[in-house]
């Protein structure tokens, strides 16, 4: 192996890591919600479930001008100052006295995220322009271990600390996660490589506002960004929307709350790398059968056994979190270098936003069931919805051939021709 492949397979596994850490903050609290509303006496659950709105939109919200930072800056710094960031604000939250600081920790942990997709996805996508998808899916390993962590850590520590602390047993693995992630940003900043800069002749100067040539390209784009938002939608609605669930219908505690949740993601540790490769010789058609089956799964959980629930939120997450890379990887071979980093931020910025509104719809939602939350048979309609819009988010293929068909012979030049297979 040469010195530069050196530095592209340890540049993909350090982003790996940070990946984890970043999808660590955005599922931890989860388990906690419970534990949260005794401890800040909030009336509802649904003022629990907003913090995690409330930084999720921190997160995503300002994807685009961060993906232009990391269209005109070194993308290391940015990536290790924004984990950095994010490891803060988890640790402030901790320590928060009521819920207006908590209000603002998480914001600021939620601005610390927003720094991690639109420069890392840039990034591996001119390292690898040749097999994105599999890149991309190895790097998802991250995300599979960081939403497999994130749960099942926080409810294993908040169940254990629970008959000491008492409902404020929430913060001490909110404390320990950012303190952690705050130690990792360090270690990478360390050990990560600078990034190289791109050849010349793949360089091309495209000004804010031109990121696709047409208005035709641009409504394909937006509506492309539109249906997967209704995906991410829906895939944030089964974390908030389950963890609500078992804990009132099937009487689950904080730890075993935790677990089953972390049953979503542990196998997208396969299925990510798996996926990725696979849809290197046909993008659509992998995605769709990821997302049809992973709609069909949520449609199941409800109503199987509980000992069966993990198993169905295994398989579930083996497919839903596969479609991540496989998008993503779509896309970035569709726009060139120049570009990849807002064009990206504007993609996650609206998936992000509008995706994870869910967890506060959810909370309300639960809230308007009233004493029919502790009911299973209430849930069968609102899991049969979010089933529904995962289907309708493939409509968003459809866009994407138009956008491939009109912006590809650009995106190929600038990108080189190791990745013309890809879309072909």
């Amino acid at each position: 192996m040469d010195a530069h492949e050196r530095h592209r397979t340890r540049t993909l596994w350090l982003t790996g890591v940070l990946h984890a850490f970043t999808h660590v903050y955005q599922v931890a609290l989860m388990p906690l919600y419970l534990l949260m509303q005794r401890d800040f006496k909030f009336a509802s659950v649904s003022q629990a479930t907003l913090l995690l709105t409330v930084m999720m939109a921190a997160c995503f919200g300002p994807s685009y001008p961060i993906g232009v930072l990391a269209d005109r800056m070194n993308r290391k710094k940015l990536l290790g100052f924004g984990l950095a960031l994010n490891g803060l604000g988890f640790a402030a939250l901790a320590l928060a006295p009521n819920y207006a600081w908590a209000l603002v920790a998480v914001a600021a942990a939620g601005f610390g995220g927003s720094f991690y997709h639109p420069a890392a996805t840039a990034m591996v996508a001119r390292l690898f322009p040749g097999s994105t998808g599999k890149a991309l899916g190895l790097v998802g390993i991250g995300a599979g271990v960081g939403f497999f962590v994130g749960p099942i850590y926080a409810g294993w520590r908040a169940g254990m600390l629970e008959p000491a602390l008492g409902p404020a047993a929430w913060r001490r693995p909110v404390l320990e996660l950012g303190i952690l992630g705050i130690v990792v940003a360090a270690i990478f900043t360390w050990l990560a490589d600078n990034e190289r800069p791109a050849p010349a002749s793949e360089r091309r100067t495209v000004p804010a506002g031109q990121l696709f040539p047409t208005p035709a390209l641009w409504f394909f784009f937006l509506a492309y960004c539109l249906a997967f938002s209704v995906r991410d939608f829906a895939g944030a609605s089964m974390g908030s929307l389950s963890s609500l669930f078992l804990q009132k219908a099937r009487n689950f505690d904080p730890k075993w709350t935790g677990l089953a949740l972390s049953g979503i993601y542990v196998a997208a540790t396969i299925s990510n790398p798996l996926f990725g490769s696979l849809s290197d010789g046909g993008r659509k058609r992998w995605i769709t059968l990821a997302l049809v089956a992973a709609a069909g799964m949520v449609v199941l959980f409800p109503r199987v056994p509980s000992h069966w629930m993990i198993p169905v939120l295994v398989v579930y997450g083996f497919f839903f979190m596969a479609s991540y890379p496989m998008t993503e990887a779509a896309l970035m071979e569709s726009v060139p270098d120049a570009v990849r980093g807002r064009v990206f931020g504007l993609f996650v910025m609206g998936g992000g936003v509008i995706g994870n509104l869910s967890h506060w719809v959810v909370g309300m939602k639960v809230k308007q069931l009233g004493a029919a939350a502790h009911s299973v048979n209430t849930y069968f309609p609102i899991y049969t919805g979010v089933a529904l819009l995962m289907l309708v988010s493939l409509t968003g293929l459809l866009c994407l051939h138009a956008i491939q068909r009109r912006e590809g012979p650009v995106a190929l030049k600038a990108a080189g021709a190791d990745s013309m297979p890809l879309l072909t």
